[in-house]
């Protein structure tokens, strides 16, 4: 069995190739289709750059750490998508799924794990550890950036659950190694 056969089998069993297809299809109408672009464009990591980089600026000290620890752990977490994609090497809902459209392009070949949510739950995670009263802005924007992978047709359900249990247990070493060293 090949690698795009055992994704298939296991897409068919779960329902999961339906429940993209129906949040691809509902994602068609010109105007959700732009939106979710866009928040999945922010979510390449302009948005996450303007963060730190207010966060280094504006919150002193600890915002200096903060953003330090946010793009540390943040290249881990490129480090750690980038291999589990070229070891699942999950094909992307609209490769493998004709009725599937992509909105946007990809910026990589595989699905598993979305990159996309898994850095926006490790920062978001670590943000949130030191500067809680974000919680209103990064919280929904988050849920937004890993809605958007599945609604664009570029990401199974699957790969936004996985991405963001990673990127919890990343940012919750992350904070710990920082115990550790104070």
């Amino acid at each position: 069995m090949t690698t795009l056969q055992l994704w298939q089998n296991i897409e068919l069993r779960s329902g999961e190739a339906r429940l993209c297809l129906r949040a691809n299809r509902w994602g068609a109408r010109r105007a959700i289709a732009r939106f979710f672009g866009a928040i999945s464009r922010l979510g390449d990591g302009v948005f996450w750059y303007a963060l730190m980089l207010a966060i280094a600026l504006f919150g002193g000290t600890q915002g200096r750490i903060a953003a330090l620890q946010m793009a540390l752990t943040g290249l881990v977490a490129a480090g750690m998508y980038r291999g589990l994609k070229r070891w699942t090497r999950r094909p992307r809902p609209f490769r493998a799924h004709e009725d599937i459209v992509a909105h946007v392009l990809p910026l990589d070949e595989f699905s598993f794990p979305s990159g996309h949510t898994l850095h926006a739950v490790t920062f978001t995670v670590v943000a949130l550890a030191y500067f809680p009263l974000l919680a209103p802005l990064l919280i929904p924007f988050t849920l937004l950036v890993a809605a958007s992978r599945v609604v664009l047709g570029l990401h199974y359900p699957s790969d936004v659950l996985a991405a963001t249990l990673i990127g919890s247990a990343l940012a919750g070493s992350s904070l710990w190694l920082v115990t550790l060293i104070r």
